[in-house]
């Protein structure tokens, strides 16, 4: 019997963490990306409105939110949603507009931004290119509509074309204003922690 009994205590624990961890995973924050990308003699970019893949940007910022627990929302879960309203088709989508895809979506926060990259002079004494990438984006807060965040970065590379050289000066900026964007997205998350665990 007391075997029955501790066999019982034991898979109810195992029932009680196994839920728990569904809980966790259920709750984790969802981002969806919105970086409009324009790189070296290329016209600017935004998968919202050209049904492509993330851009170089938001792909290296989506693999560092992703590894650090948080889920971003590809843009294949988001299509229907895009293709009911016309709104969303634009480039320069407003934050208004933004955060009704958002809401839509079911998103925890949206990463509103812009990544240039342009081209410098030549290296002296060789035929490489210097390049650079600017990036700059809001951190909003779905539920509420409320900018938690402002974020910038740059990047830099040289390379004998500077549309590689661009794409890897983008790469850059994305890899610089990752942490910043997870550490703002860590900070909101840590602050409404006390507020969720005393419902």
């Amino acid at each position: 019997m007391k075997k029955v009994k501790i066999f019982l205590s034991l898979f109810m624990a195992l029932g009680l963490v196994s839920d728990l961890a569904v809980a966790e995973q259920a709750q984790k924050p969802k981002l969806i990306l919105l970086i409009a990308e324009q790189n070296i003699e290329s016209p600017q970019t935004g998968w919202w409105a050209s049904e492509v893949d993330l851009s170089a940007t938001e792909a290296v910022i989506a693999q560092k939110i992703i590894e650090a627990g948080y889920e971003v929302l590809e843009p294949d879960r988001l299509g229907d949603v895009i293709k009911k309203n016309k709104a969303f088709r634009t480039l320069d989508l407003s934050e208004k507009d933004s955060l009704k895809l958002g809401n839509l979506s079911q998103a925890d926060y949206l990463v509103l931004g812009k990544a240039v990259a342009s081209s410098g002079g030549t290296v002296p004494q060789s035929t490489m290119r210097s390049c650079f990438a600017n990036l700059s984006a809001k951190l909003i807060r779905v539920k509420d509509s409320k900018v938690v965040a402002y974020l910038d970065a740059a990047g830099s590379s040289v390379h004998m074309d500077v549309i590689t050289g661009g794409r890897e000066a983008l790469a850059s900026a994305a890899n610089n204003m990752a942490p910043k964007l997870i550490e703002a997205v860590n900070k909101q998350e840590s602050s409404l922690a006390p507020i969720q665990g005393g419902k």
